[in-house]
């Protein structure tokens, strides 16, 4: 994608304060996909994990949303061109099944729920404790069509084989110019 927002324009629109500097193209991470809009279709959400408050110490011990990991990623939508920014920044303390080898290649599937849903994934990178991805997808779609869908992440492995070991979703019903940054626990693929 080359840059929209040459210097030399004044009162350019910053679009993103990612820890990387969009305006300086060629941007390798960047890539862009167009997508039809249309009605949005409602999306399953996540069963939460049944609590117990016996103790400080069970609750600590029992967290099991942390044992998988958790995703970095931030979001911006321009209202001007009526394009969703969605930034995979990285991996912490992911864990992934032996069966998958010491160090697998991982990489970041992300789905947009829309009717016909809009896909794209990450390049895969060597498996370990904290993984950067840093990519940028760039999608247009009108900000209506987005407000009713999740934004759903799965962490596959490449290698030795395709596998879903972890996922994540996000609902896109607060998606403004003013890029946000979230967290997401990684829990197991749902069967």
């Amino acid at each position: 994608v080359s840059d929209l927002r040459p210097s030399a324009l004044p009162g350019s629109l910053d679009v993103s304060r990612s820890m990387f500097d969009l305006r300086s193209p060629p941007h390798r991470f960047m890539k862009r996909y167009d997508s039809v809009s249309s009605v949005p279709s409602s999306a399953s959400s996540r069963k939460d994990s049944q609590g117990s408050n016996r103790s400080l110490d069970t609750i600590t011990l029992s967290g099991d949303e942390r044992d998988f990991g958790r995703l970095n990623v931030k979001l911006c939508y321009v209202s001007s061109v009526e394009q969703i920014w969605i930034t995979v920044l990285h991996c912490k303390d992911l864990t992934w099944p032996s069966s998958c080898g010491e160090n697998p290649r991982i990489c970041v599937k992300g789905i947009l729920t829309l009717p016909k849903p809009v896909h794209f994934k990450s390049s895969a990178k060597e498996g370990c404790n904290d993984i950067e991805f840093m990519e940028t997808f760039v999608f247009a779609i009108k900000l209506q069509s987005l407000q009713a869908v999740r934004l759903v992440f799965k962490i596959q492995t490449q290698t030795p084989r395709k596998k879903t070991i972890g996922e994540c979703s996000l609902a896109l019903r607060e998606l403004s110019s003013q890029e946000s940054n979230h967290w997401l626990d990684i829990s197991p693929p749902s069967k």
